[in-house]
């Protein structure tokens, strides 16, 4: 298992890497062990740095199965979609999420999303967001065991968005992240000193949002289309040996039905893919007996994600895990949110239902979300019971509630 489970990581046996990589997969399928064996496949599942990149960190997609590349636009689009940002509405907004992440496991890991937009003029929108990932306290331990002090390793992202409207129905969207991974920074991992890990990145996205007219309602339906986190490999010591950071891919639908003036239901779906290299299956003497050898150059690894697999295309088909979800609004007041997130059990086992609430009241915004793991074999799931709070904040409608000069 792993070494941090009592708040200590052996430098000499694990290194930062795998310290995050090894949390976001074995808990997900310790449940599953007897079920790995499936159509003569076996469990391989894709690890890379940093990849708190690829947590939902709100909770309006939180509560619709991690599903947002097609929904109506918000604050949290730069996550989901930053070509959505261009549709947006308002003039300029914040949004602000907190989540107790892995309570199951530690008492003190959290992910904190501050994001904030901009609307200049009619076609084009701005947006700053900043990811937090706090892992808490850790006690780090030599390879004899002994003490080398404590740490709160830490994990930033910082993104800029440019999205513009094409058309009526089109948008596009820019986007550029620096992140910083700081998990051990001043340890030793064998005769190499551990320092920040820090790249550069950037994504493309796409947004069609068309209104259709059915009977007397006005409905809408959207795609989206978002390749992100596509930036350089990363290291935490001077070692030529770097790590895949999680470039994706993921490809969105959504259909918003008004059933009357009041009422309106949105149903949404998602598909993702890491762009990462799948790794290749090896005998005791490490030679690879099937699929490719994982240690490829970014685009190599990024075009050839799609056909690397060792059991060819049936396993390159589980490694699309797909999210839906269901919304309901009353008078854009109040929301009820539920959905379902699915990742095959080869490939890290994260099956969950999630469910929500919202509020919009004046200036404020409230939203929460809820995870329940899919199945009674998934009760230990380290990510039960996860808790997302999202505070939104309309500076338009601050605006609006003011009494001009002159008027009573």
């Amino acid at each position: 298992m792993i070494p941090y489970l009592n708040y200590k990581l052996n430098l000499k046996k694990i290194t930062p890497v795998i310290f995050f990589a090894q949390m976001f997969t074995i808990f997900f399928v310790s449940a599953q062990q007897k079920k790995l064996s499936i159509n003569n496949l076996q469990l391989n599942t894709i690890t890379t740095a940093v990849p708190f990149l690829m947590i939902a960190p709100d909770a309006r997609s939180g509560s619709l199965g991690d599903a947002g590349a097609a929904t109506s636009p918000d604050a949290n689009a730069i996550h989901w979609n930053p070509a959505k940002l261009a549709f947006i509405e308002k003039t300029s907004g914040v949004s602000l999420t907190y989540t107790p992440w892995l309570r199951k496991l530690v008492p003190d890991i959290s992910l904190s999303y501050l994001t904030g937009y901009y609307r200049y003029g009619k076609l084009q929108t701005f947006g700053l967001s900043l990811l937090y990932f706090s892992l808490g306290d850790i006690q780090f331990t030599g390879e004899n065991g002994e003490d080398r002090g404590k740490g709160r390793p830490k994990e930033y992202a910082f993104t800029g968005v440019y999205s513009r409207k094409l058309s009526e129905a089109f948008s596009i969207g820019l986007d550029f992240k620096f992140v910083l991974s700081d998990l051990a920074t001043g340890q030793m991992v064998g005769n190499k000193e551990v320092f920040s890990g820090k790249t550069l990145a950037g994504g493309f996205s796409m947004f069609y949002n068309k209104e259709l007219t059915i009977g007397e309602t006005k409905n809408t339906i959207s795609s989206g289309l978002v390749i992100s986190n596509i930036g350089n490999k990363i290291t935490y010591t001077n070692s030529d040996d770097r790590d895949f950071i999680p470039g994706n891919i993921r490809f969105g639908l959504a259909y918003k039905y008004h059933i009357d003036e009041y009422n309106a239901f949105c149903l949404t779906a998602d598909l993702n893919k890491l762009l990462v290299p799948t790794p290749p299956i090896r005998d005791a003497n490490d030679s690879i007996i099937a699929g490719e050898d994982d240690k490829k150059e970014l685009l190599d690894g990024i075009f050839g994600s799609f056909n690397d697999a060792p059991a060819g295309n049936e396993e390159e088909l589980k490694e699309i895990n797909y999210a839906t979800g269901v919304e309901y609004w009353y008078e854009q007041l109040f929301a009820v949110r539920a959905g379902y997130f699915h990742e095959d059990v080869l490939k890290g086992a994260r099956q969950y239902y999630t469910m929500g609430l919202g509020l919009r009241y004046n200036v404020f915004g409230l939203d929460f979300s809820y995870l329940v793991p899919a199945s009674d074999q998934q009760t230990s799931n380290p990510l039960a019971e996860t808790l997302r709070f999202t505070l939104s904040f309309d500076f338009e409608a601050l605006d609006d509630g003011l009494v001009k000069p002159g008027e009573e």
